[in-house]
């Protein structure tokens, strides 16, 4: 029997509906957890309308310095993309997310933890991989999976009916998760792939003919992969992310426009806003470009695609992950340095690197006279790569 349940809150209409439903349908104590990634709400508000929802307790938690820290900038560290666009700020936001509501769970001996999450999504599945990774013996209750509402209009309509308070709406329905690092956009009015987004959908970002006719020059220093200094100055992961959400922010750097294959199989478009995340990706690899040895990074590079993959899944918190994590750690002991970048009109440029620890050699890359590479030395090392092409050739009369 289900006494106490611990409920990811956002505030938002699924979890709104989900307070009073789940403390219906199983009569039970509902604690609201609300994690503070970022995402520039009033908590104090969400607070109040989970307890006016029918929360009995509500814990908020600021944890925007954990989620830079242990979770984005590992994820940095790996340049992890999905499917070539998706910098995975959603996806990197659910174990943290999870892991505080486990925490909660024991600490206030409850029988079940409850999300959101649809049961079409990928977020379900990050939050109960967490869940079952972290406490295994936990119930797991997905109100989308078991309650008769069909859509979000209906949810609307539930939500109307007992005077929970909404913002989202029958004519523009398409639901937003925000934090630190990006926002995303889906559903609703963008599920046709071919309809252009709302102009008035930006959040983070400037649209193109709203940003400054000037570029801004920002330096971006790194220490063992991670940045530390902006411009110089110090700053908390927390600090740096903030001001670099503002700086690309200002020039409309960091939005991207994809259809993506969701881990049960559908495919989803989604319009994210990444500002700051996309400037660090950038930045780093400009410093990595001078201190990794060039197998090192094509090996971490090869691996990026899969590492994305386990975070995009959800399995953050799998002995898989966790082992490529050490991996990719290792790669970044020599990445310090300090990279230029112009922002500009949507574009961030790289236009400079340097670092302490630097692999690159005036003396070799110069196309000036140097007396440190003998270029004759090429041909043999051409002749001897070429020897199985040519054996391919003769022996086996290949067709080119």
């Amino acid at each position: 029997m289900v006494k106490k349940i611990v409920l990811a809150y956002s505030g938002g209409l699924d979890t709104s509906v989900a307070i009073k439903w789940l403390k219906e349908t199983y009569n039970a104590e509902i604690i609201a957890f609300c994690a503070d990634l970022g995402q520039g709400e009033d908590l104090r508000k969400v607070r109040q309308k989970a307890i006016k929802t029918g929360a009995s307790k509500v814990y908020v938690e600021d944890l925007r310095e954990e989620f830079v820290k242990d979770y984005i900038f590992p994820m940095l560290r790996g340049n992890a993309v999905y499917e070539g666009f998706y910098l995975l700020g959603t996806s990197i936001a659910r174990p943290l997310i999870a892991k505080k509501q486990i925490e909660i769970a024991i600490r206030e001996k409850a029988d079940a933890v409850a999300h959101g999450a649809t049961g079409k999504g990928n977020d379900q599945i990050r939050f109960e991989l967490t869940f079952y990774a972290l406490k295994p013996d936990i119930k797991v209750i997905s109100p989308w999976r078991e309650w008769t509402f069909n859509s979000r209009e209906s949810l609307i309509d539930y939500s109307n009916k007992h005077g929970i308070p909404v913002t989202a709406t029958k004519e523009k329905p398409f639901s937003t998760d925000r934090n630190i690092f990006h926002i995303s956009y889906e559903g609703g009015v963008l599920e046709d792939p071919w309809s252009e987004p709302p102009s008035d959908m930006y959040t983070m970002i400037n649209p193109l003919e709203r940003t400054p006719d000037r570029p801004e020059y920002i330096e971006i220093s790194f220490a063992k992969g991670d940045p530390v200094k902006i411009n110089g100055k110090n700053m908390s992961p927390a600090r740096i992310l903030q001001k670099l959400n503002e700086r690309g922010g200002r020039h409309g750097i960091g939005r991207v426009d994809i259809v993506e294959n969701r881990y049960v199989g559908i495919k989803s478009r989604g319009v994210y806003e990444t500002p700051g995340g996309t400037i660090l990706h950038i930045a780093r690899r400009a410093v990595e470009s001078i201190t990794l040895d060039r197998e090192i990074m094509h090996l971490r590079d090869s691996l990026m695609p899969k590492y994305a993959e386990l975070i995009y899944y959800g399995y953050w918190f799998s002995p898989e992950r966790i082992a490529l994590q050490k991996l990719i750690d290792d790669t970044q002991r020599y990445v310090t340095g300090t990279a230029r970048l112009r922002l500009y009109k949507g574009n961030c440029m790289i236009v400079g690197r340097k670092s302490p620890n630097s692999i690159y050699s005036y003396k070799l890359a110069t196309f000036e006279a140097e007396d440190v590479y003998n270029q004759k030395d090429a041909e043999g090392f051409i002749k001897l790569n070429a020897l199985r092409l040519k054996a391919n050739r003769f022996l086996r009369k290949s067709n080119v």
